[in-house]
């Protein structure tokens, strides 16, 4: 355990960034004195962060999933495991993630960090131990600042926008040397477990590997590797953006997730048997998949334009087949040793909670797993010439998650209640706008 005043005196911390992840993933929290802090100043915020949209608004009627109508105050609990300098800030500053709890002490159920502690927390009653990989893909564009313009590719250093898919590509990742330099070394300052970076085939796309890990550990990563990038971008005069689908010619952005369980005593990979092969509980773990993904689907693709990703030929799913080192399925199974058995959930974009797109995953495969279910037989060929299983747009999603029993139970009824309200809140919003598409081919021809 980190002491934390030895910490703050050892880097001569003078101001402390409290931040909570909000239900979009977006940092939320108080900047405060470090003296205050070590003094016990506890921070505290409405309930209501959790209730925000994207778009700064509230469900017309918040009583209704606030656990008070009178909307209270939480507090926030540091995370000693979570300190970490701020790298950009002017003047030394420490960034700690926080939970959440009511007065009583009691945890706020709504809380991304909590719903994912909760799933680990029936891992654990079975004496599982889930192992967790993300691989996190976005976009560097062009500044934008009018929402009217489309997005494009930055100018490099040759002085020249991407015009061409370069995938794998070491010249074009060179293009932006300087930026990616000082990404990975501000990663370094806060123990970021990156593993590779490479180009994607999207024009100006980028992959990071992380390290496998503890999956809280993990989301943490994520979620503070996101906000690390946007502020190198920044400075180098560009955005990066994980909008699932930022350019409509180019592919989108995902979030691929590669999970395994270990027995937590051993450390034994349980998802291969004695010879290596698929063990039962790994095909009970991918049925499990395969059968509460498509309920889960509003936790993997948030947004309205997150379905925009999910199209035919275009390196992202479309159904929940599965296969050995199949990247047209869903889910795929990579090559590998036994030891390092395990599957890549294909689905999550990269606009994705991790918190929640890590507890949603891992919720899925605890059912197949608790329920025995039997997985299909290993796809062979490209999946892209079955039919969609996935839901199209968000509204239908939408109405599957709230259906969902099993899914409200494991994530808690409170979660589901609340993600669903404010994603459809934002499903309205949306609706009101007018797109340029129809505005082209509606105004004079209808």
């Amino acid at each position: 355990m980190i002491d934390l005043t030895e910490w703050f005196n050892e880097h001569r911390i003078t101001e402390v960034e409290c931040l909570v992840p909000d239900i979009t993933g977006i940092p939320r929290g108080k900047i405060m004195p470090a003296q205050k802090f070590q003094q016990g100043g506890a921070p505290r915020l409405p309930e209501s962060i959790f209730i925000q949209s994207v778009t700064g608004e509230y469900p017309d009627d918040p009583e209704d999933v606030l656990s008070d109508p009178a909307i209270i105050d939480i507090k926030l609990i540091p995370d000693p495991s979570t300190v970490r300098l701020v790298p950009w800030a002017h003047e030394p500053t420490a960034q700690i993630i926080h939970d959440c709890q009511y007065a009583n002490g009691r945890p706020v159920p709504i809380a991304p960090r909590q719903v994912l502690r909760q799933v680990l927390a029936l891992y654990e009653q079975r004496g599982w131990k889930p192992v967790l990989a993300p691989e996190l893909e976005f976009y560097l564009v062009g500044r934008n600042t009018d929402p009217d313009y489309p997005l494009v590719p930055p100018i490099g250093r040759s002085g020249r926008q991407e015009t061409g898919r370069q995938a794998y590509s070491i010249d074009a990742v060179n293009e932006f040397d300087p930026l990616f330099e000082e990404m990975y070394d501000f990663c370094e300052i806060q123990e970021l477990d990156l593993d590779t970076l490479i180009h994607e085939e999207g024009a100006a796309q980028v992959e990071i590997n992380f390290l496998h890990g503890d999956p809280l550990n993990r989301a943490d990563q994520v979620f503070l590797f996101k906000r690390t990038v946007r502020e190198v971008a920044l400075r180098h005069d560009i955005y990066a953006t994980f909008m699932a689908k930022p350019m409509g010619q180019e592919p989108g952005s995902a979030m691929h997730v590669h999970q395994s369980v270990v027995d937590a005593e051993t450390g034994e990979n349980l998802f291969a048997d004695r010879d290596g092969r698929p063990s039962a509980l790994f095909l009970s773990f991918i049925a499990g998949l395969q059968k509460y993904i498509p309920a889960i689907m509003p936790i993997f693709a948030p947004n309205v334009n997150s379905y925009r990703r999910l199209t035919r030929f275009s390196n992202a799913p479309i159904n929940l087949q599965w296969g050995h080192d199949n990247r047209t399925c869903g889910l795929r199974v990579p090559f590998g040793e036994p030891a390092s058995m395990r599957v890549e959930n294909r689905v999550p974009g990269a606009d994705a909670n991790p918190y929640l797109a890590f507890a949603a995953s891992l919720a899925c495969g605890y059912l197949g797993m608790s329920e025995g279910l039997n997985a299909t037989p290993p796809f062979k060929g490209s999946a892209y010439s079955q039919p969609y299983s996935l839901p199209r747009e968000l509204s239908h999603a939408l109405e599957m998650m709230e259906q969902s029993r099993p899914l409200n139970d494991i994530l808690g009824e409170k979660l589901v209640q609340v993600f669903v309200a404010v994603k459809r809140l934002e499903y309205e919003t949306y609706l009101r706008v007018i797109s340029s598409w129809e505005r082209e081919h509606l105004l004079l021809n209808v």
